[in-house]
């Protein structure tokens, strides 16, 4: 009771979630600040405000619920008929995980997934996320890692640009084009000229920047230049047509799409079902993938 008054900054509204009656929420915490001899709450008109004590106790409260509720979940055995949190990079779960994810709902109707993808920091050990989808380094395993596939590197442009650059697509053409810029990833256009060997425009600082590779592709498309195709997250652009490839250099970005757990998470049945899934999604011999050595923080930001 106190942790969802908290949290709502009302007895009705804690009310509401806990199925309870209002003057029930409201005995109750007064039960608990009479057993703990201070106050948790100040009552005015203007609504309910936590005490100095009530700050410090709330969010005590709410890790140890959190760590309750996560033993609860790992009970051998338990049926998986609750709920799945993943904090995912957004074009990862824009291209990869939307097309798919009634697939999912169709074999496990009685798991809820919510999917995140604000451009925060998690940490899977504390905050409310079961599995976190990042695009991170190949050579950073970390126990309860699992990579869904190396990520390639080659030019894709609209079909109208390529008919301005010729049928051959001649990289000395179309390299002194529009370029797109991706701010957010290290593996750019100076990576791709630098492990091709081919010498990069005079321009290559110049052109349209943006901060994702959604709205590099999205740019793309529209025909302002030509943008770093990233697979497996530009494969249904080039499927359906909206893009298409220059040249035939391709090379790794030396980044992977990595499947991250907490330790305490990984025999979540959620979790499991959930993984199970998405590597045969996407064609992976599951259990060899998963990375064995190594360790790294589990606080990653979204990259993609």
């Amino acid at each position: 009771m106190f942790e969802a008054a908290a949290r709502h900054s009302s007895f009705r509204k804690a009310a509401d979630e806990l199925n309870l009656t209002a003057s029930a929420v409201s005995h109750g915490i007064q039960t608990l600040e009479s057993w703990l001899g201070v106050e948790l709450f100040r009552r005015n008109a203007r609504g309910l405000r936590l005490t100095g004590a009530g700050e410090a106790y709330a969010p005590l409260v709410n890790q140890a619920l959190s760590i309750l509720t996560k033993a609860t979940e790992q009970v051998p055995g338990r049926k998986a008929t609750g709920t799945l949190s993943i904090s995912s990079a957004p074009t990862f779960a824009g291209k990869i995980l939307l097309p798919r994810l009634e697939s999912f709902t169709a074999q496990f109707p009685d798991i809820r997934a919510t999917i995140d993808t604000s451009p925060r920091v998690v940490d899977l050990t504390l905050d409310d996320f079961d599995i976190a989808i990042r695009c991170t380094s190949l050579h950073k395993p970390a126990p309860h890692w699992t990579l869904l596939g190396a990520e390639t590197l080659f030019p894709v442009c609209s079909p109208a640009l390529k008919k301005r650059f010729g049928a051959a697509a001649d990289p000395a053409l179309w390299s002194r084009g529009p370029l797109i810029h991706v701010t957010s990833v290290s593996a750019d256009w100076e990576h791709w000229f630098k492990a091709t060997g081919m010498e990069p425009p005079s321009s290559i600082g110049g052109g349209l920047r943006v901060d994702t590779m959604q709205m590099g592709f999205d740019a793309a498309i529209r025909g302002l230049g030509v943008v770093l195709g990233r697979r497996p997250l530009v494969d249904d652009d080039i499927e359906s047509g909206r893009l298409v490839v220059l040249g035939a250099s391709t090379i790794p970005s030396g980044s992977g799409h990595w499947l991250v757990t907490a330790q305490t998470d990984f025999q979540k049945p959620e979790v499991k079902l959930f993984r199970r899934w998405l590597l045969s999604e996407l064609g992976i011999a599951g259990e060899h993938r998963k990375a064995r050595c190594g360790t790294v923080t589990r606080k990653s930001a979204p990259s993609a």
